[in-house]
């Protein structure tokens, strides 16, 4: 079992002062000398969660918003780093192929080969808008994508490479500069729809299953997991394929399941007091039915039955503080390291 957790920016983590604090400075100039403190906190975070076992952070991606680029944060951070490989969150119809394929490879050689991808199919109009993206709907998105990643890994695998599709035309394009090893960075996405599974099974290395939102408790939830693994299996052997699978778990530890919950919840609003209603009850309170919130043998426990179910990575949301990935780390990513 693998573990992973979120670089803390204020689009993917809340409940810490640091994160507050960086969202509120965000406009502001910096004392002279001084780093962003999104920078000093994601470094000091991502070290604890290195050396307390973690493998993977994810570097989301938010354009429009007070957030450090994902693309800088990550390489700033996982050169750093010795065992945490970097998760880029990455747009297509924002970035091109080409550009991303030379900023991955980059990212892959200072990090020792220690990156992926996250293919993110986007759903925010008005910052694709903004930023000069081409905004798609539905299954074209997923075409496009397609493209996108044929394009990465034809780059990467080749000295020369050309590309004839619906959305890139490609005519003998060089990459100068290769990924650190010779299997190319893996590709993850999160897609749920029938579209986005089809264009998961076909291309994708790893897929964050949905955690369903109907669910009323963990064993319902496993349940769900299940029948989407088997769902995404069917299809990925009908092409001959075999793909990999992670959930997003909120992970807190407390004597109760609900002291633990409640706990989380005073910490969201103490440091956010207008907290993002979207990031609570879309993205937290699912994941907080996944059976990781609790007393640690409770949450020991259920994350064996996601081992046996065939989910090897957990991408641990959580209060983003030193304090919390050290209890973490002692109580719950110890007792499985080594494992598979």
């Amino acid at each position: 079992m693998q573990f992973g957790l979120y670089a803390p920016i204020p689009m993917a983590t809340v409940g810490s002062s640091e994160i507050a604090h960086s969202a509120s400075e965000a406009l502001l100039p910096l004392v002279d000398g001084s780093r962003d403190a999104q920078f000093e906190h994601g470094l000091k975070l991502l070290q604890a969660a290195d050396a307390a076992g973690f493998e993977l952070a994810l570097f989301a991606e938010r354009h429009l918003g007070s957030d450090l680029s994902a693309w800088v944060l990550a390489g700033a951070l996982a050169s750093r780093l010795k065992f945490i490989r970097a998760l880029v969150a990455v747009h297509p119809g924002l970035w091109d192929p080409v550009m991303t394929a030379k900023l991955a490879a980059s990212l892959d050689r200072v990090s020792a080969g220690r990156m992926a991808l996250n293919i993110v199919n986007g759903w925010f109009d008005l910052e694709f808008q903004m930023f000069g993206g081409e905004v798609l709907q539905g299954e074209e998105r997923y075409r496009r994508s397609v493209e996108f990643i044929e394009i990465l890994r034809g780059l990467w695998g080749n000295d020369t490479f050309s590309y004839s599709g619906r959305y890139y035309v490609i005519d003998k394009a060089q990459l100068l500069l290769k990924p650190a090893t010779a299997a190319p960075p893996e590709i993850f996405s999160v897609s749920t729809s029938d579209e986005g599974r089809e264009f998961v099974a076909q291309t994708c290395d790893w897929w964050f299953v949905e955690m369903s939102k109907t669910a009323e408790n963990t064993d319902d939830l496993l349940r769900s997991i299940e029948a989407s693994i088997s769902d995404m299996s069917r299809r990925a052997a009908q092409i001959g394929r075999k793909l990999r699978y992670a959930i997003n778990p909120f992970i807190a530890l407390g004597p109760t399941t609900e002291e633990a919950l409640q706990s989380t919840v005073e910490r969201i609003f103490a440091y956010d007091p207008d907290a993002d209603s979207r990031k609570i009850e879309r993205r937290m309170l699912p994941a907080t039915k996944a059976g990781c919130v609790g007393p640690p043998e409770v949450v020991l426990k259920n994350i064996q039955r996601f081992r046996d179910m065939g989910i090897e990575l957990l991408l641990l949301k959580l209060i983003p503080t030193v304090e919390n990935v050290h209890q973490i780390g002692a109580e719950i990513v110890s007792q499985f390291r080594g494992t598979s």
